[in-house]
């Protein structure tokens, strides 16, 4: 609904100006506004009509994104040099004296021009796409949007980043690769460790069989992390899929607690030891 919105007022626009450019009076200014109108709603629909379009891989996804953000700038440059030929401005002879680069220097464009050169090299080097999860200058989401200016990221909490193309430097991509979730879990001191520690393997594959849809392979004890002051410290990691890195880490938890507490070692607590004369 809200992409139909701007295209019926388009549409409603152009058909106002041109009955009034038809019918009243030939006035510049009602045909730059129709036109305007008419060029926007072309752009609207085209852009419709990519987002019907529903790609699984990511690259594809990537152009159709591109595409979208691209028809914007065609379209205000249409409108712009289309209008200035109706008010009778000669835009070959102003293209011609001036020069495209001095225009562009002229209105302090250089940052356009570095985004939209890098967004087109990240295209053809194929850096990440859209669906990608990515880590940039500390920020971890999933790319939601690459335009030509700018590339959207969206973190777990549902909060959008938009960064300029040419600030996309150092990425980290993590899509499709294996990642893993760890999980340290504290034990008191009087815990029986080698006895745990035989128990392990069973209620490691007793987890794995529960949370496959997580888990990409049963939990691993990696062996005594620490020695904490009031408990031990052993490390679990699982290998998971990028996307359920939290998920994954969170399940592990829960599942070790309830898994440890089934076995008899309860979670330990600070204790203090006094000493009296």
């Amino acid at each position: 609904m809200k992409t139909w919105k701007p295209m019926l007022t388009y549409l409603v626009a152009f058909v106002a100006f041109a009955l009034v450019n038809r019918f009243l009076f030939a006035h510049p200014v009602i045909q730059v506004l129709a036109m305007a109108a008419m060029v926007l709603f072309a752009a609207s629909l085209l852009r419709l009509m990519l987002n019907l379009v529903k790609p699984k891989e990511r690259k594809a996804m990537t152009m159709i994104s591109i595409l979208s953000s691209l028809l914007r700038y065609v379209a205000a440059l249409v409108i712009l040099c289309w209008g200035l030929s109706i008010l009778g401005v000669n835009v070959n002879a102003i293209v011609a004296s001036v020069g495209i680069v001095a225009l562009v220097v002229g209105f302090g464009a250089e940052s356009l021009v570095a985004d939209v050169v890098t967004g087109i090299f990240l295209i053809f080097e194929n850096q990440y796409n859209v669906g990608d999860i990515v880590e940039v200058n500390g920020f971890r989401g999933v790319v939601k949007e690459i335009g030509i200016r700018t590339t959207s990221i969206m973190d777990m909490g549902e909060n959008i980043k938009i960064i300029n193309n040419s600030e996309m430097k150092n990425i980290l991509n993590r899509s499709d690769n294996i990642s893993r979730a760890v999980s340290d879990i504290a034990i008191p001191y009087e815990t029986d460790l080698e006895a745990l520690e035989a128990k392990l393997p069973r209620l490691m594959e007793d987890i794995f069989a529960k949370r496959q849809d997580v888990m990409l392979s049963a939990p691993r004890y990696l062996g005594v992390q620490q020695l904490a002051e009031s408990s031990v410290i052993l490390r679990f990691v699982v290998d998971v899929a990028e996307k359920d890195i939290y998920s994954g880490a969170r399940t592990l938890n829960r599942d070790l607690w309830l898994g440890f507490r089934s076995l008899g070692v309860e979670c330990p607590f600070p204790q203090v030891d006094v000493h009296s004369k």
